[in-house]
Parts: C-alpha cells; sequence; structure tokens
C-alpha cells in the first residue's frame, strides 16, 4: 500500500482564480492532484495512450478519473441531436462544447483534483481550441470563452500526418459528417474534406505547441515505444505533485 501526504491546497490562488478566472489557463491550477490531458487527431492514438497509462498509474497504487470529451450528461445528447439534424453553426457548436467542458470541469474534475487524485482527460479544451478555429471562430473569442478553464499539469499532442489519421479511422468507418468538416463546405466527397479540415485543425495544433507548452509525441511510433515516452513524461509530473 502506497501511503501519501496529503498536500494542502494553495488557498491565495483559489482565490486569485476565482477574483481573475482568465489567468487559470496559463497558471498552475491550485489543487493536490494531477491534471493530464492528450490532444490529436482522430486516429492518432491518444486515447488508446491514455488507458494503457491508466492501468499503469492504478498498478501503481494512484486514483485515477477519466474524463472524456463531450460526455457531459448535461449537453452531450443535444449536442448529438443537434449533430443528427445538422443545425450547428460554428458558433453554437463552440458554445454547448464549452457547456459540456465547464459542466464536467465542475463535477468532475476539480473535485478530483482537490482529492488528490490524477485526473485523465482524453481531450481537454485545447480540441474546442483546434476545431472551432478551422471552423472559422475567432480565435481570440475562443480563447476567452474557455477563460475559465485550468491549466493541465501536462498537455500530450499525439501526432500523425492527416492522410495516416484518415487511413487508421477509414479501417473501421468512414469519416462523421462533422468530424469530416463537410459543414465548412470544403469538398462534396466526405474524404477529401476530412483531409482538408483536419488539416486546419492539425495546423491550430501546431501553433499551439508552443503556446501552451505542449509535449509532442510522434503517433506514427510503434504503441510500446510511444507509452514507455508518456510513462516516463508523466511519472515526473506525478512525483512532484503526489509527493
Amino acid at each position: 500500500m502506497i501511503i501519501r501526504r496529503k498536500a494542502k491546497p494553495n488557498t491565495e490562488a483559489v482565490e486569485a482564480a476565482l477574483l481573475d478566472p482568465s489567468r487559470n489557463l496559463h497558471s498552475p491550477h491550485p489543487y493536490k492532484g494531477v491534471l493530464i490531458a492528450v490532444e490529436g487527431t482522430d486516429g492518432s492514438g491518444k486515447s488508446t495512450q491514455l488507458r494503457l497509462a491508466k492501468k499503469w498509474l492504478e498498478s501503481e497504487g494512484y486514483g485515477t478519473v477519466l474524463t472524456e470529451w463531450n460526455s457531459s450528461p448535461l449537453v452531450s445528447q443535444i449536442i448529438k441531436k443537434g449533430k443528427r439534424k445538422g443545425i450547428l453553426n460554428n458558433t453554437t457548436f463552440s458554445l454547448l462544447h464549452a457547456t459540456d467542458f465547464a459542466d464536467r470541469l465542475n463535477k468532475i474534475i476539480i473535485p478530483a483534483l482537490k482529492n488528490g487524485q490524477i485526473v485523465l482527460a482524453d481531450r481537454y479544451i485545447f480540441t474546442a481550441l483546434a476545431r472551432d478555429v478551422a471552423r472559422q471562430c475567432d480565435r481570440e473569442w475562443v480563447r476567452n470563452l474557455y477563460a475559465f478553464s485550468l491549466k493541465p499539469d501536462g498537455v500530450f499532442y499525439f501526432k500523425v500526418p492527416v492522410e495516416v489519421s484518415l487511413e487508421r479511422i477509414s479501417t473501421t468507418r468512414e469519416p462523421s459528417y462533422y468530424e469530416a468538416g463537410m459543414d465548412m463546405k470544403l469538398s462534396s466527397d466526405i474524404n477529401k474534406s476530412y483531409l482538408k479540415f483536419q488539416s486546419l485543425v492539425i495546423a491550430e495544433y501546431d501553433e499551439m505547441v508552443s503556446e501552451f507548452g505542449f509535449d509532442v509525441i510522434d503517433g506514427t511510433l510503434p504503441i510500446p515505444v510511444q507509452q514507455k515516452q508518456f510513462r516516463d513524461k508523466i511519472l515526473p509530473l506525478v512525483k512532484r505533485r503526489l509527493a
């Protein structure tokens, strides 16, 4: 059994964050847990790597909580219904996803961090920052929309070429309408539209690497190689905060 000393939350940081939410995204969060996010296009392998890391962390005695993009009971069904009917424009898309995230932040992420757990986020706000701007939302507007969020202790970007992304998802299914950016009228062919839209998304991710300090992992490497790199980067973060 692993016994760990409970760290006291930084009450001054909490109060400052409440007074000025815009500082959250670029300042360390004040809670005793660890927040780790993975990002990447569909087919990047990020979800596989996160689940492998979750099993490993739990085998080491750490408590973990997994949260996924667009999974809040509050609005996820509304988003799915809107997608099926094709009635979402870029602004409503962005606002609904921000609502989903805010609900999970307050009901799942922050409570787990307060309890000293490791929160593993399969996509974080950077998904919105990439996709919404690719859908021609104003970059500054989207960043302000998510200014209330917490800065993760680590963000890992599993990067693959857009052609690899399409090839991987095409082995089991066709790209979905919004995933391919068909609402953007980039092409009448869903695969061509996917390549164009996801290339815009990747370009936004690439811009955020230095802005938000992403750790980039080559998603084309063998799964065990990626997992070793991922664990080697996670462990210092966990030990530093939960020591």
